[in-house]
């Protein structure tokens, strides 16, 4: 996979107490499940929860820009969705 990294994207998770390898590697959470999928303007945007080979459970938004996965925002995952992916 290849994602889309630049200074806003990397600014923003890391106000989460996220960084980007975390966050790709919560998308590759063979156990991981999409929660969502809606349009914003123009752009399809995919919300996921995800855990990290460190344990770390987390809500990752994505989207596809010029062919590359582009995540938007990551963040701990909140308390039901951690029951959400605990149930799945």
């Amino acid at each position: 996979m290849d994602f889309d990294w630049d200074d806003a994207n990397l600014e923003h998770i890391a106000r989460h107490d996220v960084d980007d390898l975390e966050a790709e590697d919560a998308l590759m959470d063979e156990d991981g499940r999409e929660l969502s999928k809606i349009v914003v303007g123009r752009e399809t945007r995919f919300a996921y929860l995800g855990r990290t080979e460190a344990g770390r459970l987390l809500a990752v938004i994505t989207t596809i820009r010029n062919g590359k996965i582009r995540i938007v925002t990551a963040r701990d995952a909140d308390d039901r969705e951690k029951r959400m992916y605990r149930r799945a």
